[in-house]
């Protein structure tokens, strides 16, 4: 019995959720995952998997134990890459989740400029707002915007992201200046669908008070790129991050409301599970984030 080979299977089975899942990531037949699972067990004298059907749900025993083996081979890639320096030469692949809009108008240099400095880096984008499940579906990192909930994951803050309301000029004309935050709900606001309270917008006022306004959605979206698009051409007020409209801004596209008022404060942030070997490439991609995020903003600049 190859016990590290074993101890390997098993992980990438509670990540993938199956059997067949896991033969896929490791490119073996199923009868041989089945089998290094079975060995694994006879070895400890303990079920680690509640087996049906469809769905292999760790015992309490096995998920106790897949955080204690989680940390052990961490420990022995850790030795290895130490002692044969292979962190001089980067290779492998780094899966990594994007939200659409920052992910497309924002990620493209940092990510061809990682590319061309380490050649042997394969990368698997997936541009998307959901919330996806970095274990589960194999991902070594995920970019979020948000204010992040209390979770089992480790984050590292990447850049800060202020949010604005602005409407076009031909709006404005038409409909009038909102002169508070009361004003709102006599106007067509356009609003991003994936907020979980999408009929209010959340705002601070000089004071540093919270205002939970309530609002009148006229257009939901799941893209902010949408929305801004639709407040261009005059449909209504948009409250979006200034990374996607922050030319539209400079351009008078987009003219700035309530300014006297802020939203809550949220971050953009690189994630990634604790119980997951941070590689010398999750790593490297990490700090060149940081680095050509620090300080304020490009994107922001529309507002000073």
């Amino acid at each position: 019995m190859n016990r590290f080979e074993n101890m390997h299977t098993f992980i990438r089975v509670v990540e993938a959720g199956s059997i067949s899942g896991a033969a896929d990531r490791l490119n073996v037949a199923k009868s041989a995952v089945s089998r290094r699972l079975k060995e694994l067990e006879k070895h400890l004298g303990v079920q680690l998997f509640h087996r049906t059907t469809r769905h292999m749900n760790l015992t309490d025993t096995g998920r106790a134990f897949y955080q204690r083996v989680v940390r052990i081979l961490d420990d022995v890639l850790e030795a290895e890459i130490a002692t044969s320096q292979a962190h001089e030469t980067l290779k492998g692949s780094l899966k990594i989740a994007l939200p659409s809009s920052f992910g497309l108008m924002h990620m493209s240099p940092i990510i061809n400029d990682f590319m061309k400095e380490h050649s042997q880096i394969e990368f698997d984008l997936d541009f998307n707002d959901r919330e996806v499940d970095l274990i589960q579906e194999g991902f070594d990192l995920a970019i979020r915007v948000a204010d992040l909930p209390n979770s089992s994951l480790i984050a590292r803050r990447i850049a800060t992201v202020k949010s604005v309301m602005c409407a076009s000029p031909d709006y404005l004309e038409r409909m009038g200046i909102p002169e508070s935050p009361e004003d709102l709900i006599e106007h067509q606001c356009l609003v991003y669908s994936l907020l979980r309270d999408s009929e209010y917008w959340h705002l601070i006022d000089a004071n540093g008070n919270e205002i939970k306004t309530r609002i009148r959605p006229y257009l939901k979206a799941s893209t902010g790129e949408f929305l801004k698009e639709a407040a261009v051409e005059g449909q209504g007020i948009i409250l979006v991050p200034t990374f996607i409209i922050y030319k539209e801004i400079e351009s008078g596209a987009l003219v700035p409301l309530l300014k006297d008022y802020s939203t809550p404060q949220i971050y953009a942030y690189a994630i990634y599970p604790q119980t997951r070997h941070l590689s010398q490439r999750v790593r490297a991609f990490v700090d060149l984030l940081v680095k050509r995020f620090e300080g304020t903003p490009y994107w922001d600049l529309c507002l000073e």
